[in-house]
């Protein structure tokens, strides 16, 4: 399941992201974290400290490498300098598993040892360098994410949970469309609640399922506000943590220690991502994948890298759960282009 954190900067999204993490870790689900914020934090929140998570490597920075992996024998993908972005797999194009080991995470994931054993698989697209400002968009570094969630198959029981960059930035691509389910964290503010209203209405129309978590909550009243204002999109709330505030100084409790309504909450966020599984349209997912790919290469693709890239799209391959087996892609039933 592919799940995504998204929400104004400051509204603890990256707290709470790592709390999903914990909480799927410990029970021993699989689970890969991919930090896509512009602001690195999700490393230090599962426990890094600051060596540990600057000796990250980045994802931006080994794109040639995913590339030519997820290239595969693809013969509609004539080299990895035309691959964008948006490349969509086709017949002869190498997927990627949660549960496998390939040479894309191991030169980009670090496993991150939590307690009793449990783990996770952590990624990052890496900060923004002295060499990057004033010449490079961020989205070039997010892109390698876009890139590995469209070669993904993953099913029920194993999560990427994306620590997703702030405000409405993902828009910038059509990378907000990839998720089973998008948690958008949201303070009982004005400032919270514009950007709700901006991502809902951005995402109305491709079917993004949207759930709202409250942080930040200090009484009925705050509550109250939300509800008012996001209406049934409200999921759940988090309220003040004592267990967060002690994490957040460098040393972590042990997580069953963590209040237990904050520990319903995360659960009630699990039961929510788990029950999105029935919803899962591989169909709608690759053709939506098409559909922002021949957008981007005809907006700025095409002259980018000389070559018309519409011709990558293979008509006659659809993404679906079966590719978990382990086999390269294989052209399945053509997909169908929904109005």
């Amino acid at each position: 399941m592919k799940i995504a954190f998204v929400g104004k900067g400051g509204s603890g999204k990256t707290t709470l992201s790592s709390l999903f993490i914990r909480h799927l870790a410990v029970a021993r689900i699989p689970v890969i974290a991919v930090d896509a914020d512009i602001n690195q934090h999700l490393g230090p929140a599962l426990g890094l400290n600051e060596e540990e998570a600057a000796a990250l490597p980045a994802m931006g920075s080994r794109l040639p490498l995913i590339k030519g992996y997820l290239r595969g024998s693809n013969p509609r993908v004539a080299s990895t300098e035309t691959m964008i972005k948006t490349t969509p797999p086709g017949g002869g194009s190498r997927l990627l598993r949660i549960r496998e080991d390939n040479p894309v995470y191991e030169a980009c994931a670090r496993p991150v040892q939590l307690e009793d054993g449990a783990a996770v698989r952590l990624m990052v697209t890496g900060p923004f360098t002295e060499s990057d400002l004033g010449v490079a968009c961020y989205h070039s570094k997010v892109g390698a994410v876009e890139l590995c969630l469209n070669h993904l198959v993953d099913g029920r029981d194993e999560y990427v949970v994306v620590d997703m960059t702030a405000g409405s930035d993902s828009f910038a691509s059509g990378m907000f469309t990839r998720f089973d389910t998008t948690f958008l964290v949201a303070e009982p503010t004005r400032k919270g609640i514009a950007v709700y209203r901006q991502y809902k209405e951005y995402a109305r129309d491709f079917g993004v399922a949207l759930h709202v978590v409250g942080n930040k909550v200090q009484g009925p009243d705050d509550v109250a506000f939300l509800r008012d204002e996001v209406g049934e999109d409200l999921l759940v709330t988090f309220g003040h943590s004592d267990w967060v505030r002690t994490m957040e100084k460098g040393h972590p409790p042990r997580f069953e220690a963590l209040e237990p309504a904050n520990r319903r909450a995360l659960a009630a966020l699990y039961e929510t991502a788990d029950a999105s599984y029935e919803r899962r349209d591989w169909g709608r997912y690759t053709h939506q994948m098409v559909h922002f790919h021949l957008k981007n290469a005809e907006s700025w693709g095409n002259a980018k890298t000389g070559a018309d890239l519409a011709s990558q799209v293979d008509p006659a391959f659809t993404l679906h759960e079966d590719l978990r087996e382990g086999a390269p892609a294989e052209a399945g039933e053509a997909v169908s282009q929904p109005a």
